[in-house]
């Protein structure tokens, strides 16, 4: 019998459009896939970069998935799809839903790790012995 790798995934969360209503969304849509194991605190964050827009909730997912990291990470794409993003010319304008891999296997692989807070965060509520 083949022994089933399963990968331990944490996706920073993000959204400033209906952002209770696509968190919401999106964890529901990944549940459907993957075994949503846990959920971090959400906290409301001033955008980035473009401040004319309201302000982010952002929070993080804990996941484990049977999906390679690629196969994850286009998941996390087609979910952003399905709940209607739409990749702007501005990276830091308003999004319905911002998915993205930080932790794969307990190594940080998302450099904003270390350089947001609300990030780095989230992250350590759900993986607290994470090696930094």
């Amino acid at each position: 019998m083949n022994e089933v790798l399963v990968n331990e995934v944490v996706v920073s969360v993000g959204s400033n459009i209906k952002p209770h209503e696509n968190v919401k969304l999106a964890k529901y849509n990944l549940s459907k896939t993957d075994n949503f194991v846990n959920e971090s605190r959400f906290y409301i964050t001033e955008p980035l970069g473009f401040t004319e827009q309201p302000d982010f909730l952002n929070g993080a997912f804990l996941i484990h998935t049977e999906d390679c990291f690629e196969t994850f990470r286009q998941k996390l794409k087609q979910v952003e799809i399905d709940q209607g993003r739409v990749k702007q010319s501005n990276k830091n304008g308003p999004r319905c839903i911002d998915l993205d891999i930080v932790v794969w296997n307990r190594r940080i692989v998302d450099p904003d790790f270390y350089q947001r807070d609300f990030i780095k965060k989230t992250v350590l509520e759900l993986i607290p012995d994470l090696k930094v």
